[in-house]
């Protein structure tokens, strides 16, 4: 479409379709409307004594303006052997657009208060996985790296909060999915803007790469060149649904390479003769877990827990779907349950089967049975998968 013929169409089409939208490359129109969406205008219209048939893809909401930087405001002080960050959870930066196709939620200021240990002792062994918060930046904004929904091939996303696959989103692999914005942070369903990964509007005008502070109290550092994250991802498929290939969508495809860089299981290292923790540009981007004991507003313990509803500290409950992080505690489901794992029809439908072996069962509470075939979970159990659905 030339740049002429862009002009004429933009003047004689009707005002009301065309006014407010832009054209880009191959004619797609672009209109800065809050509300999303793609939509088709085909329009019949005669140019230099030709006839034009044009369609046009309009998709609202996505090229709005950038939204103005947040009220930022943060305070951090030393009160006893505590190190406290008090802040409204808003950023110093500015931030994509939210909502958005990813992301159902706004940003909300936020009343946060987190006090961590300014004494961190490591310990002889790092806790399990941390789930929810890991550790706060700088600026008051929360560095939370994990996602609470898993593959699942019987939803219409292709994922859900069954964790009965054992295939866990990893946030920033499945980005686009979640509906993260170009400092690796999205919203969850209280209004909390949060990052999982390295912003780069923090590393990259720091005059000091510290970047906050984990949960247990020791320093987190944007990583340089001398340290390299351990983990790599696995080779060859998938062993069960979703299968595939290890690309780093799900934490799973992920694992840990004692020597392969420099950092420990825990992202952690020395610095100047201190340990500190690395926020790395690969996985696992930020610490996992932790070598010292988790402050109390983080959940307390070594356990990683992640306190809720109290209005201090991390603050966290559950997101709904485009925001996944997981703020439940270790081997718990939804409300506080035992962990999901694969039904028992699914379990019992795979008896005595290889794994790839077809295989049905009738998923409790349903009236059709699914089918799929027999895999196992990353904990060895043998259950039937359902079959993925095309996206």
């Amino acid at each position: 479409m030339s740049p002429s013929f862009r002009h004429w169409l933009l003047r004689s089409a009707p005002h009301n379709a065309l006014s407010h939208y832009r054209f880009q490359r191959h004619g797609t129109i672009v209109c800065a409307s809050p509300f999303a969406g793609r939509h088709t205008i085909n329009l019949l219209t005669r140019y230099r004594r030709h006839l034009y048939r044009c369609s046009f893809v309009v998709v609202l909401g996505c090229f709005a303006a950038a939204p103005a930087a947040l009220d930022n405001q943060v305070a951090i002080s030393l009160i006893g052997d505590q190190r406290c960050i008090i802040s409204n959870g808003l950023p110093d930066h500015r931030t994509g657009m939210f909502p958005n196709s990813g992301n159902p939620n706004s940003i909300q200021p936020q009343n946060v208060r987190l006090c961590v240990s300014a004494t961190p002792k490591r310990n002889a062994q790092p806790g399990v996985p941390v789930r929810g918060s890991v550790g706060v930046a700088l600026n008051g904004v929360q560095m939370r790296p994990g996602t609470a929904d898993f593959y699942d091939g019987s939803n219409r996303r292709g994922f859900s909060r069954d964790r009965s696959s054992g295939w866990n989103l990893e946030g920033l692999g499945a980005r686009e999915l979640l509906g993260m914005d170009a400092n690796n942070a999205h919203v969850d369903e209280r209004g909390l803007y949060h990052y999982h990964g390295v912003p780069p509007a923090l590393a990259g005008s720091a005059t000091s790469r510290l970047l906050g502070y984990a949960a247990d109290g020791f320093e987190i550092h944007v990583a340089g060149r001398a340290q390299r994250s351990s983990y790599s991802l696995k080779q060859g498929a998938r062993p069960t649904a979703p299968g595939g290939r290890h690309d780093g969508t799900y934490n799973e495809d992920w694992q840990f390479v004692p020597g392969s860089g420099t950092l420990d299981v825990c992202n952690g290292g020395m610095l100047d003769g201190h340990f500190v923790y690395f926020a790395t540009a690969n996985y696992p981007f930020f610490p996992r877990c932790l070598w010292g004991t988790a402050s109390k507003d983080f959940g307390g313990g070594d356990r990683g827990e992640q306190n809720r509803g109290t209005g201090r500290g991390a603050d966290l409950q559950g997101e709904q779907s485009g925001d996944l992080s997981d703020d439940r505690r270790p081997g718990s489901g939804q409300g506080g349950h035992p962990r999901a794992g694969p039904p028992a029809e699914a379990q019992a439908a795979c008896s005595g089967k290889a794994v790839g072996a077809a295989c049905s069962f009738l998923p409790p509470g349903r009236s059709r049975a699914m089918r799929g075939t027999c895999g196992q979970t990353p904990d060895r159990r043998s259950a039937c998968m359902p079959r993925a659905r095309p996206h």
